[in-house]
């Protein structure tokens, strides 16, 4: 189901971005693409109007995909037993620290009560 899910969501997140680019943001549109053609047969009012419904409609598609998604995630029954069994074997102390340590390089050696 979460297959179908992805699928859906990119293809019509797919189809939005067609509907987007062969919008004209100065307005003309995909009736000014075609040299007139999308006026004679819809007319320029028409025409954008579809568009902006196509774009309203596809971004709630993808939006509404996006949000029901995770609904259909499978739980697993031990998940969560396996996350808590994890932190109780965990270790619960400091590490202690190596006195047999390599200075780094440029840091001197002397000790600030020796001065």
């Amino acid at each position: 189901m979460l297959v179908l899910f992805g699928i859906l969501v990119i293809l019509s997140s797919l189809i939005l971005g067609l509907i987007v680019l062969v919008q004209n943001p100065k307005g003309g549109g995909l009736s000014g693409t075609f040299g007139g053609v999308g006026n004679q047969l819809m007319g320029v009012k028409q025409t954008t109007d579809v568009l902006e419904k196509g774009t309203w409609i596809f971004a709630g598609i993808v939006g509404l995909l996006c949000v029901l998604s995770p609904l259909f995630i499978p739980k697993s029954e031990g998940a969560s037993s396996k996350n808590d069994e994890l932190i109780n074997r965990a270790p619960a102390s400091v590490p202690s620290t190596n006195q047999n340590t390599v200075p780094l390089p440029g840091a001197s050696t002397d000790s600030p009560k020796s001065k």
